[in-house]
């Protein structure tokens, strides 16, 4: 299950706030992963525009909380072998205030829902938390991300702390993309290619030993 925001939906970098173009299935980084993976694994898609980790959005809707959609996720595509969780960007947002630690702390709500959420003699899933990419400010959005692109710099090391702390694997996907240098908060198709070839690097390499 590939569980994120836009950047696993596939909204590509936008040039006016009601833009809604979206990459092909098999150019989205989740798609990438399937392709990778071959016929023998199954890849779910789950990104929704807006999802914070942990945050009602006073604009967008309570709806964008992972913590308040993830379990029923999990419910309808058991049983599972892997998340992947690509969150964060989001909650980088100034109408949130939150600071990279206080965002990369989250994540240990969305690993608690997994454990939660898997019932009696199912085995452990596997969890794979990828940090997104740092932003910049710039583009049709760089006021809504305002004072973001410093807090991402330091999400990554962050996310590491609690992924260690968890025994989860984890991603930098800042070490291997970036975001688009026109619009600052979404990847181009070249990006989730790139993308979706690491994370199919990563899942082999603890999935399957």
């Amino acid at each position: 299950l590939c569980f994120g925001d836009s950047n696993t939906h596939g909204t590509q970098p936008m040039r006016s706030r009601d833009d809604a173009r979206r990459l092909g299935r098999r150019e989205r980084w989740p798609g990438v992963l399937q392709a990778a993976l071959g016929p023998d694994w199954h890849v779910i898609e789950d990104g929704l525009p807006g999802r914070t980790i942990g945050r009602d959005d006073p604009v967008e809707g309570a709806d964008r909380n992972a913590l308040r959609t993830l379990p029923a996720s999990l419910q309808a595509h058991r049983p599972l072998d892997v998340v992947v969780f690509l969150l964060g960007t989001n909650d980088l947002k100034a109408r949130f205030g939150a600071s990279a630690e206080q965002i990369a702390e989250g994540a240990h709500a969305l690993i608690d829902t997994v454990l939660e959420n898997t019932r009696p003699g199912e085995a452990r899933v596997q969890v794979l938390l990828v940090c997104p990419p740092p932003i910049e400010e710039h583009g049709v959005l760089a006021d809504m991300f305002s004072g973001g692109a410093a807090k991402a710099r330091g999400l990554a090391a962050a996310m590491r702390a609690v992924a260690a702390q968890r025994g989860v694997a984890f991603l930098d996907a800042g070490a291997h993309i970036a975001v688009s240098t026109e619009e600052g908060i979404h990847l181009d198709a070249a990006a989730h290619a790139r993308l979706g070839g690491v994370i199919a690097e990563t899942v082999r390499s603890f999935a399957l030993g």
